[in-house]
């Protein structure tokens, strides 16, 4: 068929939309997907036809059937969610990039009741008048870190520049050299203190601070010490800086208020985990420091939140500021939140129940067992696997030197490469995601549940026949 000829009987849009009702598959289709998109796939699909009889690309013109049955996966296609379900095999607990930490089930279970119905965000039912979302954390927070008072906002480079703007502002705040971290995203220290009006005062070294460098940095313009853990690397070796309680001490001297960025913010001892050096929030509370601050997604387990916790005066200072109604947390954080901090009134219970510490936790037996459960899977959907001592992450830049010993399953790829298998495996719903060590493609079982089990044999049976 001439080009000219099949530019000209390219179907209308109309004409497509009325083939779909007399089919039925506009009604089919506009239970998930509003009108106006199907219209808009149609007219997509119709160009992406166009352009391709242009090119030369085509020699025949489909039938209207096919080529409504092209814009209708279009239309599905475009409606689902940019945001999908990833099965972790990289053994990396953490991991940023696959949405950090997994909620437990009570949290998800109140998150998705506020989600589907009217609460009591701000409504207090007892007086019938106007409440307070603070009210649903701030005092479970305190309970649970011995602090005086808490605050939630929506993550922990939020409740760094809360903190800074109405503590440091118009004034210096001293940190040590080598606490002048940048996180992801280009999240950087000085610049920060830049944008919340603080004058960054530098003291130390790289790799040496001493009290007394802070001390002879303190002067009329001083507002506040801030210290911040380095969670995602560390200095090894020569190295040395104060003690948290003589930094608190020196503060309390001077009448300045000491602030820490704890940035992970563990509320649970990691050290029967393997996990060495890694402080609880509730040490920094001990040493009275005034103003902490943490993340709620990182090893705490819960949604992403900047926890701030410390003396009352400070903390009522900082409700009042005017970021804080700009950096305030949604119902849905609220409640998630707060069935992740409720789990931490028996540590122990939390240890069993929050995802993140239940897979930091897990025992090397626990993880070979599973492996072999993976791998005899595997098997069954005709996959040729092995079981294989690994070693994975943390993650979230939480504990950069600890590595986690762990069991994986590596796959034979065949035929194929470990690159190969590896894009096999990332690309269809849902996204299997490995790591390629030493030339293997491993699926470490750390990170794994068992109903990801089936998903992977289903898909590397798939692959492979």
């Amino acid at each position: 068929m001439e080009r000219q000829e099949m530019l000209r009987k390219i179907p209308k849009v109309d004409e497509l939309l009325t083939l779909a009702e007399e089919t039925g598959r506009m009604a089919a289709m506009t239970d998930i997907i509003p009108p106006a998109a199907v219209r808009d796939a149609i007219r997509d699909e119709l160009e992406a036809l166009r352009g391709n009889i242009l090119a030369g690309d085509l020699t025949e013109l489909p039938e209207k059937k096919a080529i409504l049955d092209a814009a209708c996966t279009r239309a599905y296609g475009e409606q689902r969610s940019s945001l999908r379900r990833v099965v972790n095999g990289t053994g990396v607990v953490l991991h940023t990039n696959l949405g950090r930490s997994l909620l437990s089930w009570q949290a998800v279970s109140a998150v998705e009741e506020v989600a589907r119905n009217y609460s009591t965000l701000e409504y207090d039912v007892d007086s019938g008048s106007r409440g307070s979302r603070h009210d649903h954390i701030d005092n479970l927070l305190a309970s649970v870190t011995g602090a005086e008072a808490a605050m939630v906002v929506n993550n922990n480079a939020a409740a760094v520049l809360l903190i800074l703007s109405a503590m440091g502002k118009g004034g210096e705040v001293i940190t040590s050299r080598g606490e002048l971290v940048e996180i992801g995203g280009s999240f950087r220290i000085p610049e920060i203190m830049t944008q919340c009006g603080c004058t960054l005062r530098e003291v130390g070294t790289t790799n040496k601070t001493h009290l007394f460098d802070y001390e002879d940095a303190i002067g009329p313009e001083t507002r506040a010490l801030l210290r911040v853990h380095t969670s995602n690397y560390r200095i090894v070796g020569f190295s040395e800086r104060p003690g948290l309680a003589e930094l608190v001490e020196l503060g309390r001297k001077h009448d300045l208020p000491v602030i820490e960025d704890l940035g992970s913010g563990s509320l649970v001892d990691l050290t029967a985990f393997g996990i060495h050096g890694e402080p609880t929030v509730q040490q920094s509370v001990k040493a009275g420091v005034d103003v902490i601050s943490f993340s709620g997604d990182k090893l705490l387990g819960g949604p992403q939140a900047g926890l701030i916790l410390g003396k009352r005066a400070y903390i009522e200072k900082l409700k009042r500021h005017p970021l804080a109604r700009a950096l305030r947390v949604d119902k849905m954080t609220i409640a998630a939140l707060r069935e992740t901090l409720y789990a931490y009134q028996d540590p122990a219970w939390a240890k069993c129940n929050i995802p993140v510490l239940r897979m930091l936790g897990a025992s090397g037996e626990e993880l070979r067992g599973r492996a072999e459960k993976l791998r005899l899977a595997l098997e069954g959907f005709g996959c040729a696997a092995r079981v294989v001592e690994t070693e994975g992450q943390v993650g979230g830049g939480s504990c950069p030197t600890q590595l986690l010993k762990s069991w994986a399953v590596a796959v034979d790829p065949g035929k194929l490469t470990a690159d190969q298998l590896a894009e096999a495996l990332r690309r269809p719903y849902p996204h299997i995601i490995g790591r390629i060590s030493q030339g293997q493609y491993l699926l470490d079982v750390r990170t794994l549940t068992d109903d990801d089990f089936s998903a992977i044999a289903r898909r590397l049976g798939e692959v492979f026949w």
